[in-house]
This record gives structure tokens, C-alpha cells and sequence, in this order.
């Protein structure tokens, strides 16, 4: 398994319904084949550098896993498919390793 980092943002406006939804796929989505969610953090309103969907800032959460390589395809198909993620970046981290 190798160690991986995930950020997205949601629209700031969202409910915690919404934002508690899209955790919960992304954590069903790296659970399934055996993957581990290490931590969570929720990094709360920034500003985006510039206007993405009318939308000028962003609720971002920043998520360390680890996975299987085969899962990274999957959970980018989810996150590109969830219209509550506005953009999503998944690294590959050695260091975590």
C-alpha cells in the first residue's frame, strides 16, 4: 500500500449534510479494497486565486490515506462524478511511506 494525500474543495455554501456525504464516499471509496483513511483535516474557508464556477472561495478538507495504486482510478471517478467537489488533487506522498 502506498501513502497518498487527497484535497478538494466543496462550495462554501453547502450544507453538512452535503460535505458529510461526500467524506463518507470518499471513505467508502478507499475502504473497499482494503484501503486506510490515516487522517482528515478540515482546512475551513480560503480564497481561491481565481473564480471557479462563480465561486470565489472554497471549503477545502485534506485527506491522507493509504491505498493500492488500482484505487486511485476509482476514487478519482468518484470525485470527478460527486457535483458537490468542485476540483480534487490526489499526490502520491513518500515521505508516509
Amino acid at each position: 500500500m502506498k501513502a497518498y494525500e487527497l484535497l478538494y474543495f466543496v462550495d462554501p455554501a453547502s450544507t453538512d449534510e452535503v460535505r458529510n456525504a461526500v467524506s463518507k464516499r470518499i471513505e467508502t471509496a478507499v475502504n473497499e479494497n482494503g484501503g486506510k483513511i490515516d487522517s482528515a483535516e478540515d482546512w475551513g474557508k480560503r480564497k481561491l486565486a481565481f473564480e471557479i464556477d462563480n465561486l470565489t472561495e472554497g471549503d477545502y478538507i485534506l485527506v491522507n490515506f493509504h491505498a493500492d495504486p488500482a484505487q486511485i482510478a476509482e476514487l478519482d471517478r468518484v470525485l470527478r462524478i460527486n457535483d458537490a467537489v468542485k476540483r480534487h488533487m490526489i499526490v502520491r506522498r513518500d515521505d508516509k511511506e
